[in-house]
């Protein structure tokens, strides 16, 4: 039999699991990133900077990256250099496996700034991990990339950016932006996610309707020999209408970098 205070004790855990879940909906995110579903995922692709002196003279620049205020103007004030603009090799000493990563470099959701490539996943990881936050899920993705336009033509002024020699500058394109406020998830540069799978060998393509433009669908088959495959989605500022939402790219291994790869980060 039930008595009062164990209907009380039982309210009272029901109305803090109620407040829990409340107050994950409720969240609030910093300036840098837009609430999509429980988590803050960053509103623009990351640039990558290096900052001297990060456990010492720079300690302040860092929790500001950090806590997602930072501005251009305390980066440049700091010191802090954007990497992955002129190739890969100036990421080191942060090598291509994320050794050597720690206290160097630093993701930057921050629009206006071209966003950071030729990382591999190991790095990406390690630049979010350093600015308290990590590459999102494919779900996560998927869930903070749509309502963008799924591309045609790339008009070269608004569109998603999907035809050209090199990525834009994040947030530049006015109608490539998700229903969540996230800019740029189609086109500009293919994103890493934080899922592995077996590295894939080849295409296939969605079915009939799910994508109408023909977003690029590359995960057939399985390398038995090698490093996982990373997922990386989107398309990038080469792939025209392979480009969307429902891109999705599963040749890379872990350790490769590309011109057209960057990321994202999310809290």
């Amino acid at each position: 039999m039930r008595t009062a205070g164990m209907i009380v004790a039982a309210l009272v855990l029901w109305a803090g699991a109620a407040d829990a879940q409340k107050s994950m909906y409720m969240k609030k995110c910093p300036t840098d990133s837009v609430i999509s579903g429980t988590v803050c995922m960053d509103a623009y692709e990351a640039s990558v900077w290096r900052v001297p002196g990060a456990l010492a003279e720079n300690r302040e620049l860092v929790k500001s990256i950090q806590l997602g205020t930072v501005t251009l103007a305390d980066l440049v004030a700091g010191g802090a250099t954007q990497q992955g603009l002129a190739g890969d090799d100036n990421y080191a000493p942060c090598k291509d496996n994320g050794q050597n990563c720690a206290d160097d470099i630093y993701a930057v959701s921050m629009q206006w700034l071209t966003p950071s490539v030729q990382m591999t996943w190991f790095q990406a990881q390690a630049a979010c991990r350093n600015s308290r936050k990590r590459l999102p899920t494919n779900a996560e993705w998927q869930a903070a990339v749509a309502g963008t336009p799924d591309p045609g033509p790339d008009d070269g002024s608004m569109d998603c950016r999907t035809t050209g020699a090199s990525p834009v500058q994040s947030g530049s394109r006015t109608a490539c932006v998700s229903s969540v406020g996230a800019w740029d998830m189609v086109g500009n540069v293919y994103e890493w996610v934080a899922d592995w799978m077996p590295r894939a060998t080849g295409c296939g393509s969605w079915p009939a309707g799910a994508s109408p433009t023909g977003d690029h669908q590359c995960l057939s088959g399985a390398a038995t020999t090698g490093e996982p495959g990373g997922v990386i989605r989107g398309g990038s500022f080469t792939s025209g209408t392979g480009a969307g939402p429902l891109a999705i790219y599963g040749l890379a291994g872990l350790s490769t970098s590309s011109a057209g790869v960057g990321f994202r980060c999310v809290r």
